[in-house]
């Protein structure tokens, strides 16, 4: 519990008026008109607003005590992170050369889309993105068990391809070379196709698009797909990873995709023919990037050095961004311009060191100060810039903010001028988005702060480092490691709204991405005790599959569906779920009981009549056998999957 804050003089308005009033009765009794409207009266209300002004000053003494002790524990407050998203840019059509878009390139959201308000919210690409042309130069089939085949000559001669064996397997795939590997990019696969591969549902095929890395074969993102499981002429979009690699597959070098045939999930057809392709071309429709809610800035004049040491200079617009790095600082020289390094503190700087700090939040920058010793003599903690050096800020990152949480869909506008770039789009929602830290909240991590001493020990530890390092998670748990003592197992689940405004968070918002990750291992890297094995990764998520049949009074029946979706999904959620509404617990079990109860009260009168539980793979879809309870391992949280309610209307006389 935490030491009571003094109040050092509780007096208020009214009190003081009442004291004087009755102090003027004690010394002065000729006065008896004490209404508000004797001048004499308003004369003491005057002094005691006067005063009531006084203590509330003074009684702001002890929060700005407060304040300088957590500036001597280096206490800082976080600035604000900048939200990222992957950004698809479509070519108005194919090129035939390279369209390269440079870093910096902008986009933004149309007006109004950003949480209803007029002002659109402004993104920048990353890094630089090469949008390669591509063709089919080789076509292979591969069944699972047997020999790869190039099937591209007879499919120039106008003979149909298989695309896989006679009775289709799993494992069975169907190969399109590239002349080169296309990271990053869009690829349009067409194909001509006749309906022989009977027996698949055409909206859910048992296929995955793959794309050969140089090691393994990676998952690639699909979009639309109009050949309904290579059964009728259309074409498939696919989105090619980053490690796409030309690598020799079957004495051709090339850059390769593959469409693989996987196992049928529970209750998915599957094919009992192979489909056969006609005709077949590829061709780049576009490419993808990584945006930030960031803007770099770039050669900001600070002003001119005085010469002495402890100078501070303050940017004309915060806040300095450090996710993506730190800001550069440059001091004019007789040289030319001297680079400064960011540092966290002087503690560890000589004389010479040419070191600066930087306040995230106000953008102020500090050169090292000078200390006086014990024995009189004083210790540079630091370089100082000599008197009439130009100070400037060559580069730094500023924005960020929760404004950078758009929705899917969202960011619609190309900024920048790009030739052939017909329109951009965000198939997810950016994420990331955190505004900077209040006084109020580094007042509560102080006591932590001072605990830990900067030291990973405990469990509490780990989480709260985890946090600090990315303020965007919003959930930490930290384990021990299932492979044996001395190992650790931090897992994280990112913040995520659900597109629709809802509960019904999509699977992949609840991973983090390889930048969080990253950001939390390195945090920990450097606290952790020696020989402590560290594990950063997202939980094991457990799907579960509410099948419940309910009755109602007739005209209700729709009211009654949403209300009982509704309910699942916002219960069975692992953000904000759980008997608390809190998040679902980890390693809490879902049981037949509880879903019973979430129904009832959701749905008012109707009638439970049936509810069944199913435990789903939130990957492959699989689903597995009816049960009254489902189990989480310790590390595991729930997430809804396809939940299916069937609501019936009454008769007259059972609802009587």
């Amino acid at each position: 519990m935490a030491l009571p804050s003094p109040n050092l003089d509780d007096r208020r308005f009214q009190q003081l008026v009442d004291e004087a009033k009755r102090y003027v009765q004690q010394r002065a009794p000729e006065w008896t008109d004490h209404n508000v409207s004797d001048p004499g009266v308003t004369l003491i209300e005057t002094f005691a607003y006067l005063v009531d002004q006084l203590l509330y000053r003074l009684n702001r003494v002890p929060d700005k005590n407060y304040t300088a002790f957590l500036d001597l524990l280096g206490i800082r407050l976080f600035p604000p992170a900048a939200a990222g998203a992957e950004v698809d840019f479509w070519l108005s059509a194919p090129q035939p050369d390279t369209v390269t878009l440079t870093a910096g390139t902008e986009v933004t959201t149309a007006s109004g889309e950003n949480g209803g308000t007029d002002d659109a919210v402004v993104f920048a690409t990353t890094d630089e993105l090469r949008i390669v042309p591509s063709e089919l130069i080789r076509l292979v089939t591969a069944p699972r068990t047997g020999e790869q085949t190039d099937r591209t000559g007879t499919l120039a001669e106008g003979h149909d391809v298989p695309a896989f064996q006679a009775a289709p397997e799993p494992g069975d795939a169907l190969l399109f070379g590239l002349p080169t590997a296309v990271p990053r990019c869009m690829v349009a696969v067409e194909l001509d196709s006749r309906v022989e591969g009977v027996g698949v549902d055409p909206r859910q095929p048992p296929l995955v698009w793959e794309a050969w890395d140089g090691g393994r074969w990676q998952v690639c993102e699909t979009g639309e797909d109009t050949t309904g499981g290579l059964n009728r002429p259309g074409e498939i979009i696919v989105y090619v990873p980053a490690g796409h690699t030309a690598s020799v597959i079957g004495g051709t070098r090339a850059g390769w995709l593959r469409c693989r045939v996987t196992e049928a999930a529970p209750g998915q057809p599957f094919y009992s023919e192979s489909p056969t392709v006609r005709e077949a071309s590829v061709f780049t429709v576009g490419g993808t990037m990584s945006v930030e809610h960031a803007e770099t800035v770039t050669d900001v004049p600070l002003g001119t050095s005085e010469g002495v040491a402890g100078q501070t200079f303050r940017l004309g617009r915060p806040p300095v961004l450090l996710d993506g790095g730190p800001p550069v600082l440059e001091v004019s020289s007789a040289e030319g311009w001297q680079r400064w390094d960011v540092v966290e503190h002087f503690g560890r700087s000589g004389p010479a060191d040419r070191h600066v700090q930087v306040e995230p939040t106000t953008g102020e920058f500090t050169f090292p100060p000078v200390l006086r010793e014990p024995d009189g003599t004083l210790r540079q903690c630091g370089a100082v810039p000599p008197k009439g050096a130009q100070i400037r800020v060559a580069r730094y990152r500023t924005g960020g903010g929760p404004a950078g949480n758009v929705a899917r869909g969202a960011i619609s506008v190309l900024l920048s001028s790009v030739p052939y770039i017909a329109r951009v789009t965000n198939r997810e929602a950016a994420r990331g988005g955190v505004a900077g830290e209040t006084l109020d909240n580094a007042k509560l991590r102080a006591p932590d702060a001072l605990r830990m001493q900067e030291r990973a020990v405990t469990a509490e530890d780990y989480e709260i480092i985890s946090r600090q390092a990315a303020p965007s998670v919003r959930r930490v748990r930290c384990l021990p490691a299932a492979d044996g003592a001395g190992a650790v197992r931090v897992l994280v689940v990112p913040d995520a709204v659900a597109d629709e405004g809802d509960d019904r968070l999509r699977f992949e918002q609840l991973i983090p991405s390889d930048q969080v990750l990253q950001t939390i291992t390195a945090s920990l890297d450097e606290r952790r005790l020696i020989g402590t094995r560290l594990v950063v990764e997202p939980p094991v998520y457990q799907g579960v599959t509410v099948v419940a049949r309910l009755a109602t009074a007739p005209g209700d029946t729709d009211k009654v569906r949403e209300a009982a979706l509704a309910a699942l999904f916002r219960h069975l959620n692992p953000l904000s779920g759980g008997p608390d509404g809190t998040g679902w617990p980890f390693g809490r079990p879902v049981q037949y009981g509880e879903i019973f109860g979430v129904l009832q009260r959701a749905t008012g009168n109707a009638v439970v009549e049936e509810i069944r539980l199913f435990p789903a793979d939130p990957i492959t879809g699989r689903r597995g056998a009816p049960a009254d309870r489902i189990d989480l391992a310790a590390g595991a949280l729930v997430f809804s999957y396809q939940h299916q309610v069937v609501v019936t209307a009454m008769e007259p006389e059972a609802r009587g």
